[in-house]
């Protein structure tokens, strides 16, 4: 009750007299939600069913390595968490799990399974399906793409008309390429278009909006390391994109209304990363930032919009430990 009293009056602190969201990020309620395995990373949220779900990697350390698992997380009020799920596949790291619903009302989780050796040797994606009452995951499921295979990572599926899209990203030369690619039950993917963007791009996040034009934020790792903001209308083959100011990890990002983004990614900076909350314009201009409390090896931040709050699941080690924290912002502080 103290902790939401200190937010409260911490939010009419800078409203009134601007107080920077560094002073208002110490008022956030912040729940560590899991730290079961020696290194808790990379989660993702959704809502099935009246319910929270949370995919994460469980592993000993940040590297892949063969003892990555995806761990599956169910809450019906985001204070109490169990265990729903664990996907693994021998001698493969399983890593940076995804989450969405499918047109067929199951819970979809995709994956990349690989093996790295000073890079990787092996990398593809794989799924898993729940049953429609959100448990009882399926094996993992290597995905079929009509693409030559190589070294390739599907970050994440997004759904609209019944159709899934995803972005892979393909690591097989230095210049690295990204391309849409689309579904209809999850596991059979067909090619729409290369991605015009340069800079080593990779981990991608797709959204639509309320006209169905599709937005993606892209991660980029080398020339000056800024991140994309790419549109497109359908059917997705004709791009526009929009280098950002900041260099982005662990992307994701929502729609907040018809005007603004609002972005969760890793921000870096001299004296250590940390995971932030950006507002922006539809061209990724940023108007407000909201460090959350983070440090070290951090971000991947999950988002849900859930009862007028920003729901936000992240991983960090700023208390040692690396493990999954979950935080709200109530809308109208990310719009004041």
């Amino acid at each position: 009750m103290r902790t939401c009293f200190l937010f409260l009056l911490m939010c009419v602190l800078q409203l009134t007299y601007g107080f920077s969201e560094e002073i208002m990020k110490d008022s956030l309620e912040v729940d560590k939600i899991w730290d079961k395995a020696p290194h808790n990373a990379f989660p993702d949220m959704i809502r099935f069913k009246g319910d929270f779900y949370v995919a994460l990697r469980e592993g000993n350390n940040h590297m892949p390595d063969k003892s990555g698992a995806v761990r599956i997380l169910k809450s019906k009020n985001g204070k109490s968490w169990k265990s729903v799920g664990l996907l693994e596949e021998e001698d493969r790291d399983v890593r940076e799990a995804r989450l969405s619903v499918t047109p067929q009302g199951k819970i979809m989780v995709i994956t990349a399974v690989g093996v790295y050796d000073e890079g990787y040797t092996v990398l593809y994606p794989m799924v898993s399906f729940s049953d429609t009452k959100g448990g009882n995951f399926t094996s993992l499921k290597r995905v079929n793409m009509d693409m030559e295979p190589n070294l390739d990572w599907m970050w994440r599926v997004t759904w609209h008309n019944n159709v899934g899209y995803g972005i892979v990203y393909r690591n097989y030369n230095a210049e690295k390429e990204v391309h849409l690619l689309k579904t209809t039950d999850g596991i059979n993917f067909n090619h729409v278009a290369q991605l015009p963007i340069d800079g080593g791009p990779n981990e991608s996040t797709i959204r639509f909006d309320d006209k169905g034009k599709m937005y993606v934020l892209v991660r980029r790792e080398d020339d000056d390391k800024m991140g994309v903001l790419a549109k497109s209308n359908y059917p997705y083959k004709s791009w526009t994109t929009k280098k950002l100011t900041k260099r982005l990890g662990g992307p994701n990002f929502m729609f907040l209304d018809d005007s603004s983004l609002v972005m969760g990614t890793r921000d870096y900076r001299k004296d250590g990363a940390k995971t932030v909350i950006h507002l922006t314009n539809l061209e990724g201009k940023i108007n407000k930032s909201i460090d959350l409390p983070s440090g070290g090896d951090t971000s991947y931040p999950g988002l849900v919009i859930f009862k007028n709050k920003l729901w936000i699941v992240y991983y960090s080690s700023h208390e040692e430990k690396t493990s999954i924290y979950l935080t709200k912002i109530p809308l109208k502080t990310l719009k004041q």
